[in-house]
């Protein structure tokens, strides 16, 4: 292109808008921006869907395997571990059934944003038919309690039920897992399976906890005070006027349903999502029936290809994901030519995105503060058909904070730059804890041998082989996308995982080896991996915005450790099928 190319004078202004809106964002306290739902925030916290009422015996008993989460992780970790033939374990999860984030995340307009096709686990050993391109969360909830029924897991659950403790006893060669409902078992086997989106996060604004409002955060939304359900409308908001803090995957679902009940609907945006169309969808019976067998894992292999750049010779999904991640523009350029090619694609895929908000946002200021300025990898990118139409609603306001995120909270409403909205009730779609460390997302901290916690020898930050192992602490896996992989179809990931941990598992327990545990050595080698593939990206990463994906660009001391593998989901799968097969164990420390 010349230089005096319109598109190229958009480009390099770009260029200096990117910068812009990048500094404007960054804050000293990084991850520390976010709190927890405790104290004065526990009654956020509550399980709004459980029964008050449930009450159990303790449990005390040995088994072969506690697996610590009931989401996908922890359902596929005890389909595999049955499929290996292990069948003496205990599933362990606060929530009241099966599901994870399908199980708290029911506000209304909740929906994958990847296609069922590849998201839903199992379908073709349940012959479940999704009835929807993207289903909704009532539906991948329901198909959650499926496969609890069809494999049995109910017979190894033990729901509403919160960790105590974990201690590794030297002697036994076991974990003592006691729970706050007075179990106390003993297991060969620890799996940790909290899964990617399970602790829920609160922004610390000035005067939170003064709001005299109903409040609630997004996972645990209130039906009793917006009406409706899931599937019905809400009914309870006609005359009031509802503040929704955040404008994240969530939210985005979130607001036109808001947009059709209450009163007026006031979004809080610090930063626009990028947002592409849904084109949802029914599911062709028909096509669907004609699938032959081991056509999941092929679809689902080649969705993460299309989106990481390998390019298949057939892009089986073709949507907008596909379209948009079908470049990798992130990783470095081999000649200053490849990188500038790289970053041109780059924003010519988001000035499409942009230029889709101008197409539909009637308003022209509105539409130019809802305009994502920043590279397409920095955040997850959103599909919606309804969101950006919401904003040509009367009675929906976008409160664009400039970058500085809310001022403070009122007991009447929302302060943004010195002018208070009132509210009547207050919305939290803030998000999940993604990157912290993994002590504090699970909610309780590991005892390994000779009494050492986990947030001990982890001071520093993670030590772990391929993510799952760590030494000092035998016998226990994790699932966790900390010194792990990462794409854009988390099932892809969990789903690997899980196979992985269940080899594991029965592998040792078929071979009489005792205990297995990452030896330091092999920490440091993956670590190196990491810090290699981490540096592939590094110069895109800085130019982001802040987020989840880069820990808020905050200074976290142990970011070099608690990375996640940048290269592609396929190359890391590779990398722990390779390991499987070569079946020695490299890089574990065994006792037989």
């Amino acid at each position: 292109m010349s230089s005096d190319d319109p598109t190229t004078d958009s480009f390099e202004s770009a260029r200096a808008r990117y910068l812009e809106e990048r500094t404007k964002r960054l804050r000293a306290d990084g991850l520390q921006q976010y709190q927890e739902l405790v104290g004065d925030f526990a009654d956020l916290d509550r399980d709004p869907f459980a029964d008050p009422d449930h009450s159990r015996e303790p449990v005390t008993r040995d088994t072969d395997v506690v697996v610590v989460g009931a989401g996908f992780a922890g359902m596929l970790t005890s389909v595999r571990l049955l499929d290996r033939g292990v069948d003496d374990f205990v599933v362990i999860d606060k929530a009241g059934d099966f599901g994870g984030t399908w199980y708290w995340n029911r506000y209304p307009g909740c929906m994958c944003d990847v296609e069922s096709y590849t998201y839903l686990p199992l379908l073709e050993e349940t012959g479940y038919m999704p009835t929807m391109k993207y289903a909704s969360a009532p539906e991948i909830f329901a198909y959650c309690q499926q496969i609890g029924e069809r494999f049995g897991l109910y017979d190894h659950a033990l729901f509403q039920t919160e960790i105590d403790e974990t201690v590794w006893d030297d002697d036994s060669g076991r974990w003592v897992v006691t729970t706050n409902r007075g179990d106390v078992l003993r297991a060969r086997f620890l799996v940790t399976a909290g899964g990617i989106l399970s602790k829920a996060k609160l922004p610390g604004i000035p005067g939170i906890d003064t709001f005299a409002g109903r409040a609630f955060h997004t996972s645990r939304w209130n039906y009793d005070v917006t009406g409706g359900g899931p599937t019905e409308p809400m009914d309870r908001l006609g005359d009031l006027r509802v503040g929704i803090i955040g404008t994240g995957a969530t939210a985005v679902q979130a607001v036109p349903k808001l947009a059709d009940a209450a009163a007026e609907v006031y979004v809080f945006q610090r930063t626009p999502s990028a947002v592409g169309p849904r084109n949802n969808g029914p599911t062709d019976e028909a096509w669907f029936r004609s699938l032959q067998p081991g056509w999941q894992s092929e679809r689902i292999r080649n969705f993460t290809e299309a989106v990481t750049g390998k390019h298949p010779e057939v892009d089986l999904v073709a949507d907008g994901w596909t379209e948009v991640m079908w470049d990798d523009t992130q990783t470095a350029g081999r000649t200053p030519e490849d990188a500038e090619r790289l970053e041109r694609s780059d924003f010519e895929t988001m000035e499409a995105l942009r230029r889709r908000v101008d197409e539909i946002v009637e308003d022209p200021e509105t539409a130019e503060r809802l305009k994502p300025w920043y590279g397409k990898h920095c955040k997850r990118v959103c599909f919606h058909d309804d969101y950006l139409p919401a904003f040509n609603r009367p009675n929906v306001h976008l409160v664009d904070t400039e970058g500085r995120g809310v001022e403070r909270v009122t007991p009447t409403g929302v302060v943004v730059d010195g002018v208070e909205y009132p509210v009547d009730v207050l919305v939290f779609a803030s998000g999940f804890e993604v990157t912290t460390d993994l002590t504090h997302r699970l909610g309780f901290d590991p005892v390994g041998r000779g009494g050492v916690r986990m947030s001990e020898r982890w001071h520093d930050g993670a030590h772990t082989l391929h993510g799952v192992l760590t030494a000092d602490f035998p016998n226990l896996c994790m699932i966790s996308i900390v010194q792990a992989g990462f794409g854009t179809n988390f099932l892809h990931f969990l789903s690997e995982s899980a196979a992985h941990v269940a080899w594991i598992i029965s592998t040792c327990l078929d071979s009489d080896i005792r205990t297995i545990e990452a030896t330091p050595e092999a920490e440091e080698e993956w670590h190196t991996t990491l810090l290699r593939t981490a540096g592939l990206i590094a110069n895109y990463s800085l130019s982001c915005t802040p987020g989840y994906y880069n820990s808020e660009q905050g200074n976290n001391p142990n970011a070099r450790r608690n990375l996640t593998y940048t290269g592609s989901l396929v190359d890391y799968v590779g990398i722990i099928r390779t390991w499987r097969e070569d079946g020695e164990f490299r890089g574990a420390a065994l006792d037989r």
